[in-house]
């Protein structure tokens, strides 16, 4: 992981030295000198304010995932928030693209969108299935997950998708579920009212896509229509079109190719006082189809599998969802959601092969969750108490297929959760919470499975303390504390390719996480109204019975491992202003097996990027460059070493705000403008090349 030995050092080390140090003076300068003028003067301008301004820095976006809604800054986790500006600039074309400007957060697995992932702080990045729990994956609400060998672990499109929250560490178990050693990921689909305005009732938006690497086309169509002020509908469908693509040294990557219709079907009806209480209505579908290709979709190296003739996959996820925040109730903010999840892999080897080639895998998930928050607001305080249960059952299915690594069976889950959150003076802020799991595992018996498998069940406790301290209205100091569990899935338990299955002994895994960290603001600095923020977080996250994935011959195949730590610290700057905006983070992690002395496979390098950018509003004109300098990673066992690589981007988009041209928007971006030839690390594939993206929006409104 060391960053000597490529021209990225020195701007890496230079960055990091900066934004900690540098930064951190003259805006903790700057945040004296505001406080002054504020005493004096009896008026603040705070970080909402600022958000009122419609010039918030990315730092500044809110974040309802974490409890009760606050900004990204104010909040003693860290958080970033992926919005739709960001996907637009990005012109993501898969989903772990959204996380190519996260601190801490890494993409895994291969190219293609069946063998994504993602990783977060040294946790995710296994070429088997067992990661079930580690990152949480919620799409509005419903937690979703794969378990297949040999592919990704979510399988969906970003252009379903206004939003995303990423909450990094293990304090986010309170509230999504058991186990999260590495976080929680909250993907927010598109809403009517996203296109709708007092103006238009109803909205018409097409979209068309080229990207030249790999000749990727995307064709997409919203309809939004307000029937009247308490309903709404959204109908939004895309087709993306994906094929080979060449490296910097102009390799061509085959088997790339893939075909992937997409929807998402939204109504929204509110209703009651006020219209305070909301009912909503989805269904969504993604479907990605392959043919003539490797098995293994996450590691280019590996193709002892052999191909397959053709893997369709298809995930499906139906909710109902109610809300009432009942205004006028302090008892009453309460949320239900009841819904469907079903992910199917039909694969086939034509004219017969491996048993593993010819099968059907389904995964469907009924869940019901519930919470409530009961708020007391006094003089100098708010108080906000929240309680809720999440329950899940998982049915897991395999059919054409005598694989012994995908076991069939269920999963009943179900956590009671409680959260506190005290706010004092509009100071102090402190968070305890904590989750109660229980989890029962059954496996079918099959052939491959010996007869009389007992269930197995267990329970998990996650507590939590933080709390964030403002010393001034632009500085601030935050920590947490927390533990979680995480208990065994199906495949850690009942895998049983090689040997006896694992339910006599595996064990949990136990986390205790330690956070602090300073975030600072300060404002009207290179302009009136402008805003600029930094928050730095360190973490030191004691894992045991670390759980790891000996291999397909090792008997028992998973086995705890003993004890692990990762350590790390992130740094994210923010800066905005009507006409310039700046995003820049330094993340490093490290990850060490305390039971043998090595180091953990999982672990990313030393990355620091950043991008600059400058608005023409009365032109309706936004253009930016992005960097990512990586560092080396020769600090690993087993998983390849990388050499270390920098990447840039360029992106131009103009939304014409007057003349004949108003309704078009195109967004032009070119990526890897060097033609640099790389590997990412924890990715099993070498990167694209250079790569041109063209972009063509056209929107219809009617009042």
């Amino acid at each position: 992981m060391s960053l000597v030995g490529h021209r990225a050092a020195l701007l890496l080390g230079s960055a990091a030295f900066i934004l900690s140090t540098g930064i951190a003076v003259v805006m903790a300068q700057d945040a004296v000198n505001t406080a002054n003028e504020e005493a004096s003067n009896a008026s603040e301008e705070t970080t909402s304010d600022l958000q009122k301004t419609g010039r918030a820095t990315a730092l500044d976006r809110l974040v309802v995932g974490a409890g009760v809604e606050k900004v990204a800054i104010d909040t003693p986790q860290a958080v970033s928030v992926v919005d739709q500006a960001d996907i637009d600039n990005l012109q993501a074309t898969e989903i772990t693209d959204i996380v190519d400007n996260v601190a801490g957060v890494n993409a895994t697995g291969g190219a293609g969108a069946l063998g994504q992932g993602f990783n977060m702080r040294g946790i995710g990045g296994s070429e088997s299935s067992a990661e079930k729990g580690r990152i949480i994956l919620n799409v509005d609400g419903v937690n979703k997950y794969f378990e297949q060998y040999r592919m990704g672990g979510i399988f969906t499109d970003p252009e379903l998708y206004k939003k995303v929250e990423i909450l990094r560490g293990p304090a986010s178990s309170t509230l999504y579920g058991a186990g999260a050693l590495g976080g929680v990921v909250n993907f927010t689909t598109k809403d009517a009212s996203d296109f709708l305005s007092d103006d238009l009732n109803t909205v018409v938006r097409l979209k068309g896509g080229y990207e030249t690497n790999g000749e990727n086309m995307l064709g997409a169509a919203i309809f939004a229509h307000r029937f009247n002020e308490n309903a709404e509908f959204l109908l939004s469908g895309n087709y993306r079109r994906a094929g080979n693509y060449t490296t910097g040294d102009g390799s061509e990557m085959v088997g790339m190719e893939m075909d992937s219709p997409n929807g998402l079907a939204k109504g929204t009806f509110h209703f009651g006082e006020n219209l305070e209480q909301e009912l909503r209505v989805s269904y969504q579908q993604y479907t990605a189809s392959e043919n003539d290709q490797e098995y293994n979709k996450i590691n280019g190296g590996s193709q002892v599998f052999g191909p397959i003739d053709k893997r369709v996959v298809t995930d499906k996820t139906a909710i109902i969802a109610y809300q009432n925040e009942a205004a006028d109730n302090p008892f009453l903010d309460l949320n239900i959601q009841a819904s469907y999840s079903d992910t199917f892999n039909d694969q086939t080897l034509d004219g017969g092969g491996s048993a593993y080639n010819n099968s059907d895998y389904g995964y469907e998930t009924y869940q019901a969750n519930v919470d409530n928050t009961f708020d007391y607001i006094g003089e100098t305080f708010e108080n906000y108490l929240t309680v809720g249960n999440q329950t899940a059952y998982l049915i897991r299915t395999r059919d054409g297929s005598d694989s012994s690594t995908h076991p069939e069976g269920n999963e009943f889950q179900s956590g009671f959760f409680v959260q506190n959150e005290f706010i004092w003076d509009e100071r102090l802020t402190v968070i305890t919470g904590a989750r109660l799991d229980y989890q029962l595992l059954n496996a079918d018996e099959n052939s491959t499975q010996p007869a009389g498998i007992p269930n197995v069940d267990d329970l998990a406790f996650s507590p939590k303390i933080a709390a964030l301290y403002k010393v001034t209205d632009d500085v601030s100091v935050f920590g947490s504390i927390a533990h979680t569990e995480r208990m065994p899935g199906l495949d850690e338990i009942y895998d049983s390719v090689a040997g006896p299955v694992n339910y006599m002994g595996l064990e949990k895994e136990k986390s205790n996480n330690f956070e602090i960290g300073f975030a600072l603001s300060g404002y009207d600095l290179l302009a009136d109204g402008d805003g600029v923020q930094l928050k730095t977080t360190a973490y030191y996250n004691d894992i045991t019975n670390l759980i790891e994935d000996g291999g397909r011959i090792a008997s028992p195949r998973f086995t705890n491992t003993g004890h692990a730590v990762i350590y790390g610290a992130e740094v994210e700057l923010s800066y905005d202003s009507d006409a310039f905006y700046a995003n820049a983070g330094y993340a490093f992690a490290r990850g060490e097996n305390k039971s043998d002395g090595g180091s953990l496979n999982t672990v990313a390098p030393d990355e620091f990027f950043f991008t600059l950018g400058k608005r023409l509003p009365e032109q309706g004109i936004n253009f930016g460059w992005t960097s990512r300098l990586v560092a080396a990673q020769n600090d690993t066992v087993t998983r390849p070493t990388t050499a270390a690589f920098d990447t840039h981007s360029a992106y131009f988009n103009w939304a014409p705000v007057e003349g004949p041209l108003v309704g078009w928007e195109t967004q032009f971006r070119v990526d890897n403008i060097f033609d640099e030839q790389y590997d990412e690390y924890l990715e099993g594939y070498p990167s694209s090349g250079r790569s041109f993206k063209f972009t063509l929006v056209k929107q219809f409104g009617w009042s």
